[in-house]
């Protein structure tokens, strides 16, 4: 089914004469993503070319997508916004609140009866404003809008980091906070910098045991998971042709990890395949029609570094599968040195449990491939050394699946079949012992591997593979293996050698669902009314932050000094703490919990200079609060890396932030502390982190100056009354700094 065929069909009418207007505008051969963003500008052309990574620009996204999780944020904030209907085509999902425990039905139904009031609000809250509602168990965001509305050169916002996964169908989607998905369905223009673009070109062909999968592990270990902030990565060349529809999509997801704006693909045959099998076959007519203007030109594949800010290219004959982590996803080792480099590090050897499915890899190939390992192990008699669960992408993935007899296949192997939701990724694993803190490895063919993140865990050791390898280690038991020279024993003491997976790009008999679990929204829903009980324990109304007073800030206690990592997960952290998601003041109680003090090395102890004594972040803070006193969060480098949830600017501002200063930020979470009016500040000079001190006062000097471009001069008063006097660098914009004098961008919107 298409949905939204004359919105794809205006983007189409319009798209050859707005690229060849960029085209003239910057008197050269465009990028992809060139034409894309100049396609999708506000005021439809502007006068002069914009510079990569410094010129802000204002955009118009074609749709909007929302999970869950921060849907409910989201929504409350659009409430506030005064609007009758959604100005664009959007959606919310119900992924991110399922737990994995039991098994499908079981764990669906739980979940359901646990969250009622939650999905009951989103249902309610979208029928009333236009949006479309995916209800629980109809599958991952990202692989739902994979299947339903991702389209060749169109652009997209959702309020999720991996909202980038549906660049694997030529788009240019970005992950982005509430307060951005309120501005474009409240009908404002979207403002972005205008990314610099990475060219990632890719020859040669996958075989083997090598997967879409092992180039962005690649990726990321050559990039890190800071390198690709404020960019775009373009795939390109003969290999990225030859690559599936799903597969494109699957690299795309975890560009996240390496801090891109957002990847894409250039529209080829694979695309226009996987369009036509998901009942899209007017969108891939349409596209056929342009299909020049939704790639980059050839004279830009010919000679990249031209026209590419920085070019990576990858022989995909030669790449070979890798494995990722532990503790974060940019750690890469090629198979092959698994074994060697885990016992050198100290790593556990024995696998506990290998996990298959999330937004990442969920769909019906990925299914397939890691079916046909299963299969080997089933007729050879291997009995798996770890257990196996699997979360398919969406109920349409899950039903064609089982009629093919994959899901069967994989259950014979002893794996358990989840619901079909985020489960373990985000951190709704109810795993049994997890509490114990034991040391123990698992494997997963998810996207991000931080500790605590699946299990609440500390002490789990996560590793990030393709779903066909994550089987094959499950099957082994341990991280010294290597499928393509090992072989395993099986139950009769032979010895057996997996072959290669083998893989179903698209269902022979083609997609199948009796119920995908989607809701239109009423025609007219004036008449519907969004019911909050003023009692709940997980929805909460909002009530607009306060405006800047106009002074300069003064006397504000330093917070906490957050020392390396400090992810969205130790600012805001997920799994339990999902179910006070649409309640500010409750998920308050949270923050900033998983960060590490520099001053103790310990999380969620810091001191309290009001008594002198240590205490737990939140309640410290709120004791400022109380006392009217405002304070500074100070950090590392890469600072909000992770999700796109923006209540890791929300919570902080709601207890008495007003500034965040660290060495560098992660793009969404920079963006959300400036959405919710908050000072996002970054060290002129690095090594100023180590003169803050735990006692330390700030004083800002000439907050009342502030203006683009103009450094933030800051005091630093110590305990002994000495002072030193520090420079912080800021990337606001004029309407960025009016967004912080009204005290939100949504309080600037409603002046």
């Amino acid at each position: 089914m298409a949905f939204d065929i004359d919105m794809i069909k205006s983007v189409y009418e319009r798209t050859p004469g707005r690229v060849n207007e960029a085209r003239k505008l910057l008197n050269k051969p465009l990028t992809l993503t060139e034409k894309i963003l100049y396609s999708h500008l506000w005021d439809a052309k502007t006068d002069s070319p914009y510079e990569r990574g410094k010129s802000y620009v204002e955009f118009s996204p074609d749709r909007v997508a929302m999970q869950d999780a921060t849907a409910q944020m989201a929504l409350l904030q659009f409430m506030m916004a005064g609007k009758s209907k959604v100005a664009v085509p959007s959606t919310a999902h119900c992924d991110h609140l399922i737990q994995a425990k039991i098994g499908a039905s079981v764990d669906l139904q739980n979940s359901i009866n646990t969250s009622n009031e939650v999905f009951n609000f989103l249902e309610t809250v979208s029928d009333k404003y236009g949006i479309g509602f995916w209800k629980p168990g109809a599958g991952i965001i990202h692989q739902v809008v994979l299947e339903n509305y991702a389209f060749p050169g169109g652009m997209m916002i959702g309020t999720d980091s991996h909202t980038v996964n549906a660049g694997g169908l030529g788009m240019i989607a970005i992950g982005v906070g509430g307060a951005d998905a309120v501005d474009v369905m409240a009908g404002m223009p979207w403002e972005l910098k205008f990314p610099k673009i990475i060219g990632v070109k890719l020859t040669g062909e996958l075989d083997g045991w090598t997967s879409s999968k092992d180039v962005i592990l690649k990726v990321a270990g050559i990039l890190t998971a800071k390198g690709g902030t404020g960019a775009v990565i373009e795939y390109f060349g003969p290999g990225a042709i030859s690559l599936s529809g799903t597969g494109k999509g699957t690299i795309c997801n975890m560009g996240a990890e390496v801090g891109a704006t957002t990847s894409t693909f250039g529209y080829d045959d694979s695309m226009s395949r996987y369009l036509r099998a998901t009942g899209r076959e007017e969108v891939a007519n349409m596209a056929d029609q342009i299909k020049e203007h939704l790639t980059g030109d050839p004279e830009v594949y010919a000679e990249p570094e031209k026209y590419f800010d920085q070019v990576i290219e990858i022989n995909l004959t030669e790449l070979g599968p890798h494995i990722n982590g532990p503790f974060s996803p940019d750690i890469a080792t090629p198979i092959s040195e698994l074994g060697a480099r885990a016992k050198k590090e100290g790593w556990p050897l024995t696998i506990e449990h290998g996990l298959v499915g999330s937004c990442t890899n969920s769909s019906y190939e990925d299914m397939t491939r890691a079916a046909s390992i299963a299969e080997q192990a089933v007729k050879n008699h291997i009995t798996p050394k770890s257990k196996f669960s699997i979360n398919p992408g969406s109920e349409q993935v899950r039903f064609t699946a089982e009629r093919d007899g994959y899901l069967g296949t994989l259950e014979e192997m002893g794996a358990s079949i989840f619901a079909n939701a985020c489960g373990p990724c985000i951190g709704q694993w109810a795993r049994a012992g997890a509490e114990k803190k034991e040391r123990n490895t698992i494997v997963h063919s998810f996207n991000r591997n931080f500790a605590k993140r699946a299990d609440g865990n500390p002490n789990t050791y996560a590793f990030v593979g393709s779903p066909e390898l994550v089987t094959a280690l499950t099957i082994a038991g341990t991280l010294d293996f290597d499928p393509r020279r090992d072989t395993l024993t099986n139950d009769n003491g032979e010895e057996i050698k997996l072959s290669p997976p083998k893989g179903v790009e698209l269902p022979p008999n083609g997609f199948d669902v009796k119920d995908r679990g989607f809701q239109e929204p009423a025609e007219d829903g004036s008449s519907i009314e969004v019911v909050v009980d003023p009692n709940s324990e997980r929805i909460q109304l909002l009530t607009p932050f306060k405006p800047w007073d106009g002074k300069n800030t003064e006397g504000a206690k330093l917070l906490i000094k957050a020392k390396g990592k400090c992810t969205t997960d130790h600012i805001s952290m997920a799994g339990p703490w999902l179910k006070y998601r649409g309640h500010l003041d409750n998920i308050s109680n949270n923050t900033l919990t998983g960060a590490i003090n520099f001053v103790n090395d310990k999380p969620n102890s810091i001191k309290n200079q009001l008594t002198g004594e240590y205490g737990e972040v939140p309640a410290v803070q709120r004791e400022y609060k109380a006392k009217g006193i405002p304070t500074f969060v100070v950090g590392d480098h890469n600072y909000g890396e992770g999700s796109s949830r923006e209540h890791a600017a929300m919570q902080p501002r709601h207890l008495g932030v007003i500034a965040v200063l660290v060495k560098s930020f992660a793009r969404i979470h920079e963006t959300n502390l400036k959405k919710q009016g908050m000072l996002g500040l970054t060290f002129a000079t690095e090594s100023d982190y180590d003169k803050v001190l735990e006692d330390d006062t700030f004083n800002m000097i000439d907050l009342t100056e502030f203006t683009p471009g103009k450094p933030l001069m800051i005091e630093l008063v110590h305990a002994d009354g000495s002072k030193d006097l520090i420079a912080a660098n800021h990337t606001y914009n004029e309407q960025q700094i009016e967004w912080f004098k009204a005290g939100s961008a949504l309080n600037f919107l409603n002046q």
